[in-house]
C-alpha cells in the first residue's frame, strides 16, 4: 500500500470524529491501544502453524499501519444511525430499519438522512459483484449449513471469546448469562443460515435484512459502550467492535480453504471455490466490512486474516473470556422439550466440546477443564458418533450434487432443512438493550 493510500485511510478513520461526533467527538484515533501488538516478541493470536507468518508480516510496515488504521474503524453509516438512539429510542430505530428493508427507505415516513445513507450504502453494487456466483456459492454452502452448522455453531461462537480485548463488548452486553448467550448463538446461526437461502442476499431478500439488523446491533453496542466510560478504557481496548474483529466470523471458511490451497501448492480457486469466496465476500460487504478487507485471492485472504491475528495481542481473562465461554456451553439451544430435541442437544454439546478442545486447546483436555470445559470419554464417544452421522450426510448430498436428476431434488431438501432449523431458532431480533448491560468484569473486579 502506498503512503498516499495510507494517508487517505487515516483521513477516513479520523473523519469518524466529525461524522459521528456524538460517539467519537473526543476520540484520539492515533492513540495506540494496548490491544494492538505490532512489535517483535508480542504475544498475539497468531499461534501454532500460523505463527511463522508473523515475521513476514512485521517486515511490511505498511501492512502493519494498514491493520492499525482498521483497528480504529467502525461502521460509518450504521454508527451514525445508531447515534440517534437518544432522539428516537432504539425500538423506533429498529422499526424504521425493518420497514426500510421490507418496503424501501423511500417508503419510510420522515426517514432521517442517516437511515437513507445506511440503506443506500447497502444497496450499492460493488464493481466486482456477480450475483450468479453468489447464488452458486449459496447453493454449494447449503449442504454444510443444513448438516454441519447445527453441530458446530456453539463451538464456533466460542472462538470469539478467547481474547479479552475482542470479547469485552459481549461481556458488557450481559452475554455472561446462559439465556443471553443462547440468544446470541441463535441469532448468529440465523444470519448465516438465512444468507444461503435462494435469493437471500438480493435487495429485498431476508439475508439483506438480517445483515442490516446485525450492523445496527453492532453499532448500538458501540454507542452504548462508549457512553459508559467507566467500563471502557480506550487506552487498553481501543475501538469497540472494530471492522477487523468482524473478519473471522465472515471469512474463516475461505481463510481455511485458502490456507489449504497454499499447502497443496494451488494458486487459483476452482469455479466452485470461487463461488464460495464471492458469497463470503458479498455477505461481509453487506455486513459493512470495507472492500480493502475483502481480498479475492488465496494469498490475499491468508495475509489479511494473519495480519489481523498477528496484531491482536493475546490475552485471556477468566472473568470475561471464561464466563462467556461457560455461559455459551451451558446455553439451552433446544427448540422444545421433545425427545428428539433432547437427543440432538446431547450430541451437539458433546461435538461442541470436542470441537473446542481440538481447535482452541490443542487437544489438551486438562487445560480445557481448568476453564470449565470438561470433555469426558462419554462426550468423545458421542462426538465421534455425531461426526460419522454428519460426514455421511455431507457425502450423501455431495454425491447427489453430481447426479443431474438428483441435484435439484437434493437442493430443495436442503432448503427445507435450513428453513426448519431457522424456525427452531425462533425470531431473531438482532437488538441490544442498554438497560440490561452490566459493568465490565474488569470494573467489577476493581470494585
Amino acid at each position: 500500500m502506498t503512503r498516499e493510500a495510507l494517508d487517505t485511510l487515516w483521513a477516513k478513520v479520523e473523519s469518524q470524529r466529525a461524522h459521528v461526533p456524538a460517539l467519537y467527538g473526543r476520540v484520539d484515533f492515533r492513540t495506540l491501544p494496548e490491544r494492538f501488538a505490532g512489535s517483535p516478541g508480542d504475544a498475539t493470536l497468531l499461534t501454532g502453524k500460523y505463527a511463522a507468518e508473523r515475521d513476514r508480516l512485521l517486515a511490511d510496515p505498511d501492512r502493519i499501519e494498514f491493520m492499525r488504521a482498521y483497528t480504529m474503524m467502525g461502521d460509518g453509516v450504521a454508527d451514525a444511525y445508531a447515534a440517534l438512539m437518544r432522539e428516537y429510542g432504539f425500538r423506533h430505530l429498529v422499526d424504521m430499519l425493518t420497514r426500510a428493508c421490507d418496503d424501501g427507505v423511500e417508503n419510510v415516513p420522515d426517514a432521517p438522512p442517516e437511515l437513507v445513507d445506511f440503506i443506500r450504502a447497502m444497496e450499492r453494487i460493488p464493481d466486482w459483484l456477480d450475483m450468479r456466483l453468489v447464488e452458486e456459492g449459496a447453493r454449494i454452502d447449503r449442504n454444510a449449513a443444513a448438516n454441519l452448522s447445527p453441530f458446530v455453531i456453539r463451538g464456533a461462537f466460542i472462538a470469539t471469546f478467547m481474547n479479552k480485548y475482542a470479547a469485552l463488548p459481549m461481556a458488557i452486553t450481559n452475554t455472561l448469562s446462559s439465556e443471553t448467550a443462547g440468544k446470541r448463538v441463535k441469532e448468529t446461526a440465523t444470519f448465516f443460515s438465512t444468507s444461503v437461502l435462494p435469493g437471500a442476499l438480493e435487495r429485498f431478500g431476508p439475508g439483506f435484512k438480517s445483515a442490516a439488523m446485525v450492523r445496527l446491533m453492532h453499532s448500538m453496542v458501540r454507542a452504548n459502550v462508549l457512553r459508559r466510560p467507566a467500563d471502557w478504557d480506550w487506552s487498553i481496548y481501543g475501538f469497540p467492535i472494530p471492522q477487523v474483529d468482524q473478519m473471522p466470523a465472515g471469512l474463516i471458511s475461505i481463510f481455511l480453504l485458502s490456507y489449504k490451497m497454499q499447502e497443496e501448492g494451488r494458486e487459483q480457486f476452482t469455479p466452485a471455490e470461487r463461488a464460495q469466496v464471492e458469497l463470503a465476500r458479498y455477505r461481509c460487504f453487506l455486513l459493512g466490512l470495507p472492500e480493502e478487507l475483502l481480498a479475492d485471492t488465496p494469498q490475499g485472504i491468508v495475509d489479511l486474516m494473519n495480519a489481523r491475528s498477528g496484531t491482536l495481542r493475546a490475552g485471556y481473562d477468566d472473568a470475561t473470556c471464561g464466563e462467556l465461554l461457560r455461559a455459551t456451553m451451558a446455553a439451552d439451544l433446544r427448540a422444545d422439550g421433545s425427545r428428539r430435541a433432547r437427543i440432538h442437544d446431547r450430541f451437539e454439546r458433546a461435538f461442541a466440546k470436542l470441537f473446542f478442545v481440538k481447535n482452541f486447546m490443542a487437544g489438551d483436555k486438562a487445560k480445557a477443564a481448568t476453564i470449565g470445559v470438561y470433555l469426558t470419554a462419554w462426550d468423545t464417544m458421542l462426538a465421534a458418533l455425531a461426526g460419522i452421522f454428519i460426514y455421511a450426510r455431507l457425502r450423501l448430498y455431495g454425491v447427489a450434487e453430481r447426479i443431474p436428476w438428483l441435484r435439484d431434488l437434493a437442493d430443495r431438501r436442503l432448503v427445507a432443512k435450513i428453513k426448519a432449523q431457522l424456525a427452531s431458532y425462533g425470531h431473531a431480533e438482532f437488538t441490544t438493550d442498554a438497560a440490561r448491560y452490566r459493568s465490565s468484569p474488569t470494573s467489577l473486579a476493581a470494585a
